[in-house]
């Protein structure tokens, strides 16, 4: 059984967009290589698939559209940044870290990004 075949017996006629795009990457390469590309476990992607990822999917959801997707979101300091960047600087936003003047400015920027604070946005 494809992967795709999976996700949609698990998730049914309303399956995610993001959820069969991960699917589709699944049988293109493979579970692990899409794992390792997202930067996650092949179980993390294999509980998504099959619907059984009992934490929330807000994190994945952004990972996959960003890595897998292309998707980009406009970050005020570096401009046009696929989803999953975004989401591993406001991670490091959450602590503060005087590594270097980039890393610096990355956490003001975030800690003042409506996107990082939860807010709606439209894109």
């Amino acid at each position: 059984m494809s992967a795709v075949d999976t996700a949609r017996d698990a998730w049914g006629e309303g399956i995610p967009d993001w959820i069969e795009a991960l699917a589709q990457e699944c049988d293109r390469t493979s579970q692990n290589r899409t794992a390792k590309r997202l930067g996650r476990s092949a179980s993390f992607v294999s509980n998504i698939l099959r619907k059984r990822y009992e934490a929330s999917l807000t994190a994945a959801e952004e990972v996959v559209r960003g890595t897998i997707m292309s998707e980009t979101v406009a970050c005020p300091v570096l401009g046009e940044i696929g989803k999953h960047v975004c989401l591993k600087w406001r991670r490091k936003a959450g602590h503060f870290e005087n590594v270097n003047a980039h890393s610096v400015t990355m956490y003001r920027a975030c800690n003042r990004c409506p996107r990082c604070k939860g807010e709606q946005i439209d894109e």
